[in-house]
């Protein structure tokens, strides 16, 4: 078994989007990370008007590298978990360790953010539910078995405000919740190990995907994407929670990464965001009853 000095990270579904923005920023700061995903050549993945997106889990490898850290593409479908054992084996054997794991896939269905009712879309838009939430447990899952014999770790969540409000419909809404309610439960049962577990929720974002929606309903986006943040803000923000000796302020809960930003002094490109709780709510507080 290979071990290595640098801190290692894993972003899954990090082809586009906020998962590679997420590595480029965790791979600033000099980390290892492997980027996950299934598309290998741009044009595997489309928009929502159907024309292709750019990004592959080889381009955004590359960014990391370029950007001071070491980007591994390895290509992973992560609603195939023989696929997600077998990334977990290589991370395993070629690094010995793993500091951070970013559940960031997401299986994103072209009718997602058509304004109509859930039944009229295709019956194939609940995969969010397969890969977005089965597949965030899964990997921290395998995750959490490297973290805890190594005594350290941070399993981090990307969310969003449609855990609270209505957002793209049902589905969505139930996998955001779901993964929030991951990070409240894991870290109970993480208590006393030395890991943990957050989920961010994130703001509208700049990503390639949101922009072609901008143009395909001006309507819903454009005053959206002028208060959105970049993909990489929230690598930011885990990178400095990941180091922070106050980690257990933080630990099982959902956080607004706007405000975290403002807590820890990070701003996004220069600026801090707005949090939009005021407008979409916010994190619902959880008990402290526990029930086996």
């Amino acid at each position: 078994m290979a071990v290595t000095d640098k801190r290692v990270a894993v972003v899954t579904g990090a082809s586009r989007g906020a998962g590679a923005g997420i590595a480029r920023a965790l791979g600033s700061y000099g980390m290892r990370v492997y980027v996950t995903g299934r598309a290998e050549t741009v044009g595997e993945a489309k928009g929502w008007d159907g024309a292709a997106l750019p990004g592959t889990v080889h381009s955004t490898a590359a960014e990391v590298t370029a950007a001071g850290g070491e980007g591994i593409a390895v290509r992973c479908d992560h609603g195939d978990d023989n696929q997600v054992a077998a990334l977990f084996d290589q991370i395993q054997r070629e690094s010995g360790r793993l500091d951070i794991l970013v559940n960031n896939a997401t299986m994103i269905h072209p009718e997602l953010i058509s304004p109509k009712p859930f039944w009229e879309k295709e019956l194939a838009a609940v995969g969010i539910l397969d890969v977005g939430l089965r597949s965030a447990y899964v990997a921290s899952w395998y995750a959490a078995k490297m973290m805890v014999e190594q005594g350290s770790g941070l399993i981090a969540f990307g969310s969003s405000f449609g855990a609270n409000c209505y957002m793209h419909g049902p589905g969505y809404g139930a996998q955001k919740a779901g993964i929030d309610k991951f990070a409240h439960d894991m870290q109970h049962d993480f208590a006393e190990t030395g890991v943990n577990a957050v989920s961010i929720w994130m703001g509208p974002l700049r990503t390639e995907r949101a922009l072609m929606a901008a143009e395909v309903h001006p309507e819903q986006y454009e005053e959206i994407m002028k208060v959105a943040e970049n993909p990489e803000y929230t690598g930011h923000l885990l990178q400095a929670l990941s180091v922070s000796p106050d980690i257990g302020k933080y630990a099982g809960k959902t956080l607004v990464g706007a405000e975290l930003g403002v807590e820890l002094g990070i701003p996004d490109d220069g600026e801090y965001r707005i949090s939009h709780r005021e407008m979409l709510g916010g994190p619902p507080e959880r008990s402290k009853a526990v029930i086996y």
